[in-house]
């Protein structure tokens, strides 16, 4: 649901044309909320176009056929299997365009699971990511699906790799991204430093999380129930904070060998330092002493901040009667510019078809068919709220 729309995603923002092939039933994120689209959908389908055809019928696939020719590059996110179900495979596409820069984004890269199906939460899983992420002591997944996203952003990579490398005179090579060698890549650090300390120690130890490691990193109560997250890497943050919040020097405390030492000590100390103050007055003390820190803030409240709302942050989208400030890219040749809304199922049909070379009656022959869809009037309502009396 989110890897391949994600990557193509950061092509659109990057100033590709992206066509959204969708079967009759639509990206499942259009049905996800109250029988309409998701905020997966809207945040990472907005500047594309949207094309319906059914690849499970022969007209459907001939038709799809007619876009690769000319397209630059495919991404998908279809199991191994369905992929060789529908004649999606490297080798059936690129018989058919042999400049195609074909991207596969699946469960699993070669090896005894190659064909094994895969999710964000499988990857976290199996990569030790949530094994050590535990809800009332049960491992849990982490949230927001980075698996998906960091998957679908290695995938971007090397699609604008193939496409230098094709530039360059050569052969463009196709890209395969697993989310299980997402999942080991994004774990190397932790995956080493357990194995460099069990061969300084002759035991299996984890790194510690970044904040565990360092009294004082993490996050703090304000008198006013606010929560204050605190950055604490080295001993001159450690100096700054102690200033700022007016603590009695210390030299048993000045270097971190010493505060890890003192873990406890420390602990109680900024605790109750940041504990004595209302929040505006400890973030006026830590950013006129220059020390790192932020609020921790609910999602509701995440775009209010300025920098969030600084000109190139943020696109506005309409879709629905409904308007939605989305995160842009941060580097996109698109962000901060109008974007064309979220494409109805179907939308772009028949001017990508006819662009790509299918005439009127072949066209209609798919419309009858039900190989290929177009955009139909209130295809859905968002159910309403309903609200206590």
């Amino acid at each position: 649901m989110i890897a391949a729309p994600f990557a193509a995603h950061i092509l659109a923002q990057l100033g590709a044309e992206v066509i959204k092939v969708e079967p009759p039933a639509g990206d499942p994120t259009r049905s996800l909320v109250r029988g309409g689209p998701s905020g997966t959908f809207i945040a990472y389908s907005h500047g594309k176009k949207s094309v319906c055809l059914d690849l499970s019928r022969p007209q459907g696939r001939d038709a799809f056929a007619k876009l690769l020719t000319t397209a630059d590059a495919l991404v998908h996110n279809l199991s191994p299997k369905a992929a060789r179900k529908l004649q999606l495979t490297r080798e059936d596409c690129q018989m058919i365009n042999p400049r195609l820069i074909y991207c596969h984004i699946r469960g699993y890269g070669p090896g005894p699971q190659a064909d094994d199906l895969a999710s964000n939460p499988v990857a976290e899983a199996s990569t030790g990511v949530m094994e050590a992420n535990r809800v009332n002591g049960r491992p849990s997944r982490l949230g927001p699906s980075y698996h998906d996203q960091f998957a679908g952003a290695y995938a971007v990579i090397g699609i604008l790799a193939s496409m230098l490398q094709r530039r360059e005179g050569g052969r463009a090579g196709h890209v395969e991204v697993g989310l299980y060698e997402t999942g080991l890549h994004v774990a190397s650090r932790d995956l080493v430093g357990m194995q460099l300390k069990q061969q300084l120690l002759g035991r299996p130890e984890r790194e510690p999380h970044g904040e565990f490691s360092m009294p004082g990193y993490g996050a703090y109560q304000t008198s006013d129930g606010r929560w204050i997250y605190l950055l604490m890497l080295s001993d001159a943050h450690w100096l700054k904070f102690s200033q700022a919040m007016g603590l009695p020097a210390d030299e048993s405390l000045a270097t971190l060998r010493q505060r890890k030492k003192a873990r406890e000590r420390v602990e109680s100390r900024v605790r109750d330092s940041v504990a004595a103050c209302p929040f505006d007055e400890a973030a006026a003390r830590l950013q006129a002493a220059g020390v790192g820190f932020t609020e921790v803030l609910p999602l509701e409240r995440v775009l209010e901040a300025p920098q969030a709302r600084h000109p190139g942050k943020l696109s506005r989208v309409s879709f629905r009667d409904l308007q939605f400030d989305v995160p842009q890219f941060p580097h996109g040749r698109t962000a901060g510019e109008e974007t064309s809304p979220p494409p109805a199922l179907g939308e772009h049909t028949a001017t990508v078809l006819g662009s790509a070379g299918v005439g009127e009656d072949e066209y209609a022959s798919l419309l009858e068919s039900g190989a290929a869809a177009e955009a139909a009037a209130g295809a859905f309502a968002w159910a309403p709220v309903r609200r206590e009396a």
